[in-house]
C-alpha cells in the first residue's frame, strides 16, 4: 500500500471518529436553530445573540454557536470577556461563559492578541473547523443551541446542514426587495437539503419616532411577511428600527437591552415566546 493510500486510510478514520464524537456531542442538545440570511447587513447576528441572552435568561441552558469564521461580531456584541478552558477531565475546550445558562464559542474567542486579523481559510479548513466546533466543544445539556452562520449560501451553513440534521433554519431579512430576493435563495438552500425552516424575521421593520410615536417604513414595508406567505412559511416577527439596539451592541452591551421597554424588545419577546411554543410542539 502506498504512503499516499495509507495516509487517506487514516484521514478516514479520523473524520469517521470525529463523526461519532459530533452525534455523542448532539445527543445532548434539544433543540438547534440555524439563523441565517441570504445577504450580510440585515441584523443577523445581533437576531442570533439577543435570541440566545432572552432564552437563557428565561432558564433555558442555551450555547451560542458563532461559525462566521471571517466576520465574527458576536463577542463583540455581548461584550464577552475571557477564553475558552480546556476540560481537566475529557481534554476538550470549555465554552465562554456570558451570564448563566448561556456558553458561548466563536473564533474570535480564540484570537489572543490581534482580534482584528484576518481569517483567509478555503473551503476544506472552513468546514474541519466548524465540526471541531461541535465534535470538540464541551457542551453541557442543552435545550438549545444558536447557530450564528455568515450571510448566503456556502461551505459554513451547508457544514451546519450536513453536520446537525436536525437545526432548524431562522431566516432573517428586512423588507426591501433585494435582500428579499438573496432570501429566497436561501429559502431554496433549505429545502435542498432537507433543513426545516422555523420562520422568517423580517428586521429594521419601520422606524417608530421616540417622540411622537409615528411609524416610517425606511425601507419599504411587509416584504418579508408577504414572502413567508407567499411561500407558505411562517412569519415569526416584524422587528423595527431601533437605535438603542446599535448602541447597546456597539458597548457590548446587547445582554441588558431587556431592561428596555421599547418596541423592539416587546416584538422579540413575542417572538422568542413562539419559538418556544414551536419546539415544544
Amino acid at each position: 500500500m502506498s504512503s499516499q493510500s495509507r495516509g487517506a486510510d487514516s484521514q478516514d478514520e479520523q473524520h469517521a471518529k470525529q463523526d461519532i464524537e459530533i452525534t455523542e456531542r448532539l445527543s445532548h442538545i434539544k433543540n438547534k436553530i440555524l439563523v441565517m440570511s441570504g445577504k450580510g447587513g440585515v441584523g443577523k447576528s445581533s437576531v442570533a445573540a439577543y435570541l440566545s441572552v432572552l432564552l437563557a435568561k428565561k432558564g433555558y441552558k442555551v450555547g451560542l454557536l458563532d461559525v462566521d469564521l471571517h466576520g465574527p461580531s458576536i463577542p463583540r456584541m455581548l461584550g464577552l470577556k475571557g477564553k475558552p478552558a480546556l476540560s481537566e477531565t475529557s481534554g476538550r475546550v470549555i465554552p465562554v461563559q456570558h451570564i448563566p445558562n448561556l456558553h458561548v464559542i466563536s473564533m474570535e474567542t480564540f484570537m489572543e492578541e490581534n482580534k482584528d486579523a484576518a481569517t483567509i481559510w478555503r473551503g476544506p479548513i472552513k468546514i474541519g473547523v466548524i465540526r471541531q466546533f461541535i465534535s470538540d466543544i464541551e457542551w453541557s445539556e442543552l435545550d438549545y443551541l444558536v447557530i450564528d452562520s455568515p450571510p448566503g449560501t456556502g461551505d459554513e451553513p451547508l457544514t451546519v446542514a450536513q453536520t446537525i440534521p436536525d437545526a432548524k433554519a431562522l431566516i432573517v431579512t428586512t423588507p426591501q426587495e433585494i435582500s428579499l430576493a438573496d432570501v429566497r435563495k436561501s429559502i431554496n438552500f433549505c429545502r435542498q437539503v432537507n433543513m426545516p425552516i422555523l420562520g422568517i424575521v423580517e428586521n429594521m421593520s419601520g422606524f417608530v419616532c421616540s417622540h411622537c410615536g409615528e411609524k416610517t417604513n425606511l425601507f419599504k414595508a411587509h416584504g418579508g411577511e408577504a414572502m413567508a406567505a407567499k411561500e407558505n412559511l411562517r412569519f415569526l416577527a416584524s422587528l423595527p428600527i431601533e437605535p438603542e439596539v446599535v448602541r447597546r451592541a456597539d458597548e457590548g452591551l446587547l445582554a441588558s437591552l431587556d431592561n428596555e421597554k421599547i418596541a423592539f424588545t416587546e416584538e422579540f419577546e413575542k417572538m422568542v415566546e413562539l419559538i418556544i411554543k414551536l419546539n415544544r410542539s
